[in-house]
């Protein structure tokens, strides 16, 4: 890590201030003397870590109700190679409950709202119902801005209040917030939380708006080092009343899209050793259609010594794949509720 010193007190997070990225570097960064400065966009926290500029970065990786942060998936990827030493050191959860903000208006009483359920049609017979209702009329909202996991995570609420509405989606939703804080015409709304709101002096619409009440967004924590180094959350303080339940580790392969069994075969190589795995995904190659790149996150942890399950693990996916990227072993923080 030598000649990387200008960033050893900076966070990097996906901003602006108040997004939900914000709040979990809070959690773990924000009463130790560490500086937080937001970042445009999820590749610009990867460029900062890569760069060495920042001593760590803050990322969503993954939702409990909507899955994967793909944009981070793509990242992890690294077709191109621009973030070799970018490694997962830490994780963080947080509890995620979305609001409705915008512009309140006397144009729009509650009495007018829509009836609490959500039309039936032929492809969802049966759609959700959602768990609350508006707090005021929301019929003068013409456009709806937030991260496009949000959207997923409120589809409930949205198909039955604002069914309809054109969605713009961008980079998070205090980004939205942001956007909406300077509307003049009182027509844009934002999904974002309780905390951007009071930064953007916006009107809360509607609140606890997500589908299920233990919408949870877990976050990776980078840092840079090199591939022979343990990189794991040694360096990360863990805060009073954290549940440690062991490691986690997180693999990316290719294999040989011909061969029958190919997959099979590689993920044979985890059982083989004892190695649960307890998420598997994939992202396109982009060099060959329909090709792909896979991820793994399994329990255990890569020794810098060379030896262990899982190092074993690697050295015999080295045989079978066509190549494989080790992206880091961290310390397990998932809420003990949730294990």
């Amino acid at each position: 890590m030598e000649g990387l010193g200008l960033g050893l007190g900076i966070v990097a997070y996906l901003g602006p201030p108040s997004s939900y990225t914000h709040q979990a570097a809070l959690e773990d960064f924000g009463k130790r003397s560490f500086t937080l400065e937001p970042r445009v966009n999820i590749q610009d926290v990867f460029a900062a870590v890569q760069s060495g500029v920042v001593a760590y970065g803050v990322v969503p990786f993954e939702n409990s109700t909507n899955g994967s942060v793909v944009y981070t998936l793509d990242l992890f990827a690294d077709r191109q190679s621009q973030f070799t030493n970018v490694y997962v050191c830490g994780e963080a959860y947080l509890d995620v409950h979305h609001c409705l903000l915008g512009h309140q208006t006397n144009n729009s009483p509650l009495d007018d709202l829509l009836p609490g359920d959500a039309t039936p049609t032929h492809q969802s017979p049966s759609p959700l119902k959602p768990k609350t209702q508006p707090l005021t009329g929301v019929r003068h909202v013409k456009r709806i801005y937030s991260h496009p996991q949000a959207f997923g995570q409120c589809e409930a609420f949205l198909s039955t209040y604002l069914k309809g509405v054109e969605r713009q989606e961008v980079s998070s939703t205090s980004k939205a917030a942001e956007i909406v804080a300077k509307d003049t015409t009182g027509t844009l709304a934002a999904i974002s939380s309780k905390v951007a709101a009071q930064v953007h002096d916006l009107d809360v619409l509607a609140t606890r708006i997500e589908d299920r009440d233990d919408n949870t967004t877990r976050f990776f924590i980078l840092r840079r080092a090199s591939n022979d180094e343990s990189c794991t959350t040694e360096e990360v303080t863990i805060q009073p009343g954290t549940k440690i339940h062991g490691w986690k580790t997180l693999v990316n392969f290719t294999i040989d899209h011909h061969s029958p069994g190919a997959l099979a075969d590689a993920l044979q190589v985890f059982k083989n050793y004892g190695l649960n795995l307890t998420s598997i995904g994939s992202r396109p190659s982009r060099l060959t259609p329909w090709h792909y790149i896979f991820f793994v996150e399994l329990e255990g942890r890569r020794e810098s010594e060379g030896q262990g399950e899982v190092n074993q693990a690697l050295a015999q996916l080295e045989s079978i794949t066509r190549g494989w990227r080790w992206h880091g072993s961290w310390k397990d923080r998932i809420p003990r509720r949730y294990s």
